[in-house]
């Protein structure tokens, strides 16, 4: 699921909807109703400018990454239903009863399917707190793994064990190796590469990243975008722009691994920073974030800082709010 598949179904909505004319242009409701994709991307290479502008006039705004459309100035509407986390693994605790282990896992619930991000180290200890929290894995309907290492990989096969039946969305520089591992179990491999969207109102952001490639789900709520991170090699910070410029929403939370365990407190405290001018309202640094960096977070949000850990299960919008 590539993002010229989500630039093709984006343009063919619009444009069934809201005429765009004016030289290049003219093409292109023609070349989207009839799935002519290689002529839409040239008319968009040909004239990108003239074509915002005849969309602006209409009052759209377009994403080019994602080829995401609504009305201008305002932001694609957030889930309606309230969206649930449940911590599966962490290397800190938060509900006694469960394991704790380097390595990260967060199940999903109450998006249009249940989605797996991530699946620890070691399997037995997934499946423990699995057993532990009540959760069935046969419901879950997408597997999205952040990154090729072992301490967010370790689980899937046995995941796949119990349940095949799923979507697994890998960053698309994963080895042929590892696809076709998990192509054994009759799953289907999404190799992603450029920001999309797997269900409504999740997105993934694509690959990011030089040496070490790692891809993070955000998720668009009523309360804003929560963004889960896996170990953020790409920094990050730079997963919070990325998140902007596919949905222009107020970040409500991002949680997960931010890897700045050992960097300077001066360095962490620019990183506050940025999360502060990025309009961020609330953040659960965990995993590999380092603890250091994790109490320095805490003192920064206050009441805003969510702990995570093993068994942490919470909602957005919360109930109580």
């Amino acid at each position: 699921m590539r993002t010229h598949k989500s630039l093709l179904i984006g343009l063919s909505l619009i444009l069934i909807f809201f005429p765009v004319w004016a030289n290049s242009t003219d093409d292109i409701p023609r070349a989207a109703a009839r799935g002519d994709l290689k002529l839409v991307m040239s008319c968009l290479e040909q004239n990108p400018k003239l074509l915002h502008a005849k969309w602006a006039e209409k009052g759209l705004s377009v994403n080019e990454k994602t080829g995401l459309s609504g009305e201008s100035g305002k932001a694609k509407e957030g889930l309606k239903q309230p969206v649930k986390f449940t911590i599966l693994y962490d290397n800190y605790l938060h509900k006694e009863g469960t394991k704790t282990d380097w390595g990260f896992s967060c199940l999903i619930e109450g998006t249009e399917k249940m989605i797996l991000f991530d699946t620890g180290t070691q399997p037995e200890i997934l499946l423990y707190n699995v057993k532990a929290l009540n959760i069935d894995l046969k419901k879950v309907e997408q597997i999205v793994i952040s990154h090729d290492h072992g301490d967010h990989t370790g689980g899937l096969s046995d995941v796949l064990k119990i349940n095949p039946n799923v979507s697994v969305y890998l960053p698309v520089s994963f080895p042929n190796e590892f696809v076709r591992k998990v192509e054994r179990f009759k799953a289907h491999v999404e190799s992603v590469d450029e920001p999309v969207e797997i269900c409504e109102n999740v997105f993934l952001t694509g690959e990011m990243g030089v040496e070490i490639k790692e891809q993070s789900l955000i998720i668009n709520t009523q309360k804003g975008l929560v963004i889960v991170t896996g170990c953020s090699h790409q920094g990050i910070v730079n997963i919070l722009k990325r998140a902007k410029e596919i949905m222009d929403k107020p970040i409500y939370l991002v949680f997960g691994g931010f890897h700045i365990g050992g960097t300077p407190d001066r360095t962490i405290q620019k990183i506050i920073q940025s999360f502060e001018e990025l309009g961020v309202e609330k953040c659960g640094a965990t995993h590999c974030t380092g603890d250091k960096a994790i109490g320095m977070f805490k003192a920064a949000f206050g009441e805003n800082y969510i702990p995570m850990g093993t068994g942490k299960v919470f909602e957005i919008p919360d109930k109580s709010e």
